[in-house]
């Protein structure tokens, strides 16, 4: 393998797709910055090149075909090059079969189970062979492995991996498999180590974090494990991400409202508003029940900031349909919300359902979508004008100069100020709002 002037081999690595993988890159770089690699933000200067890819959608994994077939002429020039592909899409047996077919100069290939044995599988690979080492199931989950952030304020940190809802429109329970907790205390000790390390606020990752401890014979459950990091001393703010609605009890709502380091925010994806198509989606939940939840919610945390993901064009779904989703968002007033259009995934039963929205149908409701949510979200921005909030200062934006931070309830705020003011939580009045942002001054 040819390496730099400074005798380190280079890595290139790129992630496609939500938190999870993030935090999956983030555990790739620790790994490979611990067997003498080093970054590098030039993919032609790289000795391997990585893809940590995602399935939800099907931009994404298009893209990924592209950007590989391109590197086939990079590794002519590089024969020692070594290309590789990790992620949920190797997960999903068609679609390995498709890379091998169509991308053959790749040489290293990896699912989400096994990012621990990256080292002897690179290693493998630059002996000249192709690996191909996908899992079907995780196993036990490896702990201490090493993880590097940049972000020196805020970490993303597991609790849980995989996801049992089966959901009849997405790929995830195929490709990060069933529901797994980690213990409490590796858990605990992982946040109080970054709380000694300086950081100030971490979010706990999931798929479905309500779910947390179901596996473990332990008679603990997601409030249990909220109101033991409550307790650790130089953490500042606790979020989560992401809730299932069906799964979220009255102890969690309590535990809420009650521990004062778990933020104001409450990421609750509904998919759609009409009980036809949430009966089609699986989500095992109405609409009636959602409303009832956000409303007990409400009640317990009065200032709490609600976001969504919602699906358009559902397999059936009709404009009466697409008219309760409408009703729905109005009646919850979502912060923010995350559309999508639906995207078949091979393999899931949603993509051989009949009667599929035509594609001009669903980019008509997306767009109507979008406008309300966009008139929402602008709305409460104004409301909160004059008022004074907590923010993390997280950093400083390149065009303008100005402090960029946080609200508890997650409303990103741009003031001016100075640089040294960042990793602190201070008071900001706001003065302007934008649809997205809003902006503010020192109080």
């Amino acid at each position: 393998m040819s390496v730099n002037q400074k005798g380190k081999p280079k890595f290139y690595l790129k992630t496609l797709g939500c938190q999870m993988n993030e935090h999956d890159s983030q555990v790739i770089t620790g790994i490979l910055l611990s067997i003498g690699y080093q970054p590098s933000e030039e993919v032609n200067e790289a000795d391997f090149i990585l893809y940590n890819t995602c399935c939800v959608r099907e931009n994404p994994e298009r893209k990924v075909y592209g950007h590989i077939a391109k590197f086939k002429a990079l590794k002519e020039r590089k024969p020692n090059l070594i290309i590789g592909i990790c992620g949920c899409m190797t997960q999903q047996k068609e679609e390995l079969k498709d890379i091998l077919s169509k991308l053959p100069h790749v040489d290293l290939i990896f699912g989400t189970h096994n990012i621990h044995r990256l080292p002897e599988l690179l290693q493998r690979a630059a002996s000249g062979e192709q690996v191909v080492e996908v899992w079907d199931e995780g196993q036990e989950i490896i702990e201490d492995l090493p993880v590097t952030r940049t972000n020196k304020l805020k970490a993303f940190v597991n609790i849980i991996y995989g996801c049992t809802n089966f959901c009849s429109y997405c790929i995830v329970p195929y490709t990060r498999g069933r529901e797994r907790s980690r213990q409490p205390e590796a858990i605990i000790n992982e946040i109080s180590q970054l709380a000694d390390d300086g950081y100030i606020e971490v979010t706990l990752l999931g798929q479905n974090v309500n779910a947390y401890g179901n596996d473990l014979e332990l008679n603990r459950n997601f409030a249990d494990l909220l109101t033991d990091l409550n307790g650790i001393s130089g953490l500042e703010r606790i979020r989560f991400t992401t809730s299932h609605p069906r799964d979220m009890g009255d102890n969690l709502v309590t535990a809420m409202a009650q521990l004062d380091k778990v933020c104001e925010h409450l990421h609750l994806p509904v998919q759609a508003g009409s009980n036809k198509v949430l009966k089609r989606m699986n989500r095992g939940y109405t609409r009636e029940y959602y409303l009832d939840l956000v409303a007990k919610i409400k009640k317990a945390i009065p200032s709490i900031s609600l976001t969504t993901d919602l699906i358009v064009g559902f397999p059936g779904e009709t404009e009466e349909d697409f008219q309760d989703t409408l009703a729905l968002v109005k009646d919850v007033g979502f912060s923010s919300s995350f559309t999508f259009l639906y995207s078949p995934r091979k393999g899931t039963p949603a993509a051989t359902m009949s009667n599929q929205v035509p594609e001009d149908v669903k980019k008509d409701r997306i767009y109507r979508l979008i406008e309300l949510q966009n008139q929402l979200s602008a709305q409460q921005n104004k409301d909160m004008v004059d008022q004074l909030f907590t923010v993390l200062v997280d950093g400083v934006t390149q065009q303008s100069q100005q402090l960029t931070g946080r609200t508890r309830t997650n409303k990103q705020v741009l003031f001016p100020g100075s640089a040294d003011l960042v990793g602190r939580i201070i008071e900001v009045k706001i003065v302007g709002s934008q649809t997205w942002s809003l902006t503010g001054q020192l109080a």
